[in-house]
């Protein structure tokens, strides 16, 4: 199966100052879509900031923005984000989706926690209903075991290797997640820190696909700074999904 490519061009923690090219206004996030379509992306992991720059799960600015990438980067599938960062609890996460109804939107396990929440197992139910694809953010083993303890079938996840807090991420640790994780309709990686490449050309060598960008890494393989997320996406040299592919593969 070819590989899935994502790219996350902000995220909800880096600004300007670490990278003069982060986008963080739509018009810039659209651009960036633009040139990561180009280079290999089927999907765009999206953030929205504020007037001030921070982290945002505002309706309205998911919607500018999925229309600016869409003419930007006609066809590239939209991805948004419910992170809390810190600053949102789980009805405001959970009204942003519902507000937005977006084709696709990814969903920290820690954060909703569903074995706890009846709220978080409501939103789950409506997102089905919807056709919404839900990919399930798992940070940890333990993170793993909680989603395997629920008993999802046929999910989509996301393994995060590596820290904000800066703790990077290192190949030798995907076998253990893989592990923990087993069978799921389909597992992507995405790993903080300048093995970025590395971990995720493991992960594809595995079977699984990738998310890179800027929300976790600034660098190339070759240990230069990236101009932008397109960079790290351009770096992928495998045959790899259009984003009609993906639509299918997560029927959308």
């Amino acid at each position: 199966m070819k590989p899935m490519v994502i790219a996350a061009p902000n995220g909800a923690r880096r600004g300007k100052a670490d990278h003069v090219n982060l986008p963080v206004r739509i018009e810039e996030i659209a651009a960036e879509a633009a040139l990561c379509q180009k280079a290999g992306a089927a999907v765009l992991h999206l953030h929205v900031r504020d007037t001030n720059g921070a982290h945002s799960l505002d309706a309205g600015l998911y919607r500018a923005a999925t229309m600016a990438i869409d003419e930007a980067a006609p066809g590239m599938l939209v991805q948004i984000t419910s992170e809390a960062a810190g600053v949102f609890d789980l009805p405001a996460q959970i009204a942003c989706v519902e507000a937005v109804r977006p084709k696709a939107v990814s969903v920290a396990w820690r954060e909703f926690s569903p074995e706890e929440n009846a709220e978080a197992r409501r939103f789950y139910a409506w997102a089905l209903g919807e056709g919404i694809h839900v990919q399930h953010i798992l940070y940890s083993i333990e993170d793993i075991a909680r989603f395997k303890a629920f008993g999802l079938k046929d999910q989509s996840v996301l393994l995060v290797l590596g820290k904000y807090a800066g703790v990077e991420a290192r190949t030798d640790e995907l076998p253990a997640y893989l592990d923990a994780l087993g069978d799921v309709h389909d597992w992507c990686v995405c790993a903080f820190g300048k093995a970025e490449h590395a971990v995720v050309s493991a992960a594809i060598a595995a079977g699984g696909h990738a998310r890179v960008g800027f929300e976790n890494n600034l660098w190339r393989r070759d240990g230069t700074l990236a101009a932008g997320t397109h960079a790290l996406v351009a770096q992928i040299e495998n045959d790899v999904m259009s984003a009609d592919e993906v639509r299918a593969y997560w029927r959308i």
